[in-house]
């Protein structure tokens, strides 16, 4: 026999019209997309220069000028030096508003790479002249900055305004590594910018590190403790080759 409570009501019994009506359930409802997207300036932000084991790090921030469009934007480093430095004329040119800032050599030994990476992506987006609403950052670390911010991997190859930061950032670091080779032309700044190349690590062996290195390096600190170790240099014909070079460079200086 059903229950009381799971009997039907009768209409014709007054006590059933009194009776509470079980409430009908609603189906469940979808979940509304809430847009973050705002209205104003959009800026582009990239960095150069946070592998490489001598020189700052640099970054650019740029709002593009939808009504001046560049032709070309890509990632920089598949450009070709002489495209690159044409579309860094162009992009500052056309451009509503660029800044190229960077963090000192003192500053990634000081605070390490990351953070003086953030620090430099910082002060590009506040050197704007024009403040931007939202911020596109490549890659998947984020500056603090008064603008909403957004992450996007590989968005160097995907926004045209990170695209352009790239150039800007990429072209202004090659042109400090061109400068500093005229002070160091020992080291070879001018062919590698800095990076851990076979030529570069021979010649921290040989002449130690200069003021452009970062000492919080693992082959910077390698090299200012003498001859090439094995971490410095795996292969151990290539270690013994450096090692000689070395041992020679040593005996001229102490004859």
């Amino acid at each position: 026999m059903p229950s009381r409570n799971s009997s039907p009501a009768d209409p014709a019994n007054p006590a059933d019209a009194t009776r509470p009506r079980a409430r009908a359930r609603r189906p469940r409802g979808e979940q509304i997309a809430i847009s973050f997207d705002v209205t104003g300036l959009v800026a582009g932000v990239d960095e150069a220069g946070r592998g490489p084991l001598a020189g700052p790090v640099v970054a650019a921030a740029v709002i593009l000028d939808d009504k001046r469009r560049i032709r070309g934007l890509k990632d920089s480093k598949i450009l070709t030096p002489l495209k690159r430095d044409k579309l860094y004329d162009e992009i500052r040119d056309k451009a509503l508003a660029f800044c190229v800032a960077e963090a000192s050599v003192e500053e990634i030994d000081t605070l390490n790479i990351l953070q003086a990476t953030l620090l430099a992506m910082r002060r590009a987006v506040e050197g704007l002249r024009l403040p931007p609403a939202r911020v596109l950052v490549d890659g998947n670390q984020l500056p603090k900055v008064k603008a909403l911010t957004e992450c996007v991997i590989g968005g160097d190859a995907k926004v045209p305004s990170i695209s352009a930061a790239s150039i800007l950032a990429k072209v202004t670091r090659d042109r400090m590594c061109l400068e500093f080779h005229h002070t160091f032309p020992h080291y070879g700044f001018a062919d590698h910018k800095g990076y851990s190349t076979a030529a570069h690590l021979e010649a921290l062996v040989r002449h130690g590190p200069c003021d452009w290195h970062r000492q919080s390096f693992a082959p910077v600190r390698l090299a200012m403790k003498g001859p090439p170790t094995r971490a410095l240099y795996p292969l151990a014909a290539e270690r013994a080759r450096v090692e000689s070079a070395w041992l020679d460079e040593a005996g001229e200086a102490g004859a």
